[in-house]
């Protein structure tokens, strides 16, 4: 893979990302890159093109961990959560989970995976080996975030639903892998996006 980069981001850059790069979302390409290579998937192309995908489509293309509603702080993620479920666009959701609990912390999404509840960020501290029920914004940090995506996505920890379920010798199953995430909320989206990577990596 190290030796392909340069074609990589070349064709990442045309297909995905409309002519341009900027440093954080070569970063954010990067670190996910050296993350999957590090836990030993170099040679898995579909999975990790899967992998690429989601954080593409979960941080609306940026490549950097990024708070739910793409807020600067929990406070503005929070007002902008608030208004939402007042008037009424979040459907799914019947408790603002994002809402501050007794100790002041909020469980909003973070990262380049949106995690979102506590049992969520309790699940992920004990993948990472990072207290994230302590200090939820740890998930911002690009290392902790990329072990987030890629071993809760490997290990089935968001949905019970993993990487090895969708990709293997039987195949690629491109739209029944957003499972692994969110249902089937936008899987054609992401779909098409983990093929642009796909043929990337290729």
């Amino acid at each position: 893979m190290a030796h392909n980069r340069h074609a990589f981001f070349d064709f990442v850059r045309t297909r995905l990302f409309k002519g341009r790069l900027v440093t954080g979302q070569v970063e954010g390409l990067t670190a996910i890159l050296d993350g999957w290579r590090e836990r030993g998937g170099q040679d898995e192309h579909p999975p990790l093109a899967y992998v690429l995908a989601t954080a593409f489509h979960e941080t609306a293309a940026t490549m950097q961990p990024v708070r739910e509603t793409l807020a600067a702080s929990d406070r503005s993620a929070i007002a902008r959560l608030d208004a939402a479920f007042a008037a009424g666009r979040l459907g799914s959701v019947k408790t603002p989970y994002w809402r501050p609990d007794a100790d002041g912390k909020s469980w909003l999404g973070r990262g380049l995976v949106q995690l979102t509840h506590r049992r969520n960020y309790e699940a992920m501290s004990n993948v990472t080996g990072i207290d994230l029920v302590a200090d939820p914004c740890r998930a911002m940090e690009m290392p902790v975030s990329v072990a987030i995506l890629i071993e809760g996505m490997r290990r089935g920890s968001f949905t019970g639903r993993k990487l090895g379920d969708y990709f293997g010798q039987a195949g690629a199953d491109w739209v029944g892998a957003r499972k692994i995430i969110n249902g089937s909320d936008r899987a054609e989206l992401v779909a098409r996006h983990a093929r642009g990577f796909a043929e990337a990596l290729q």
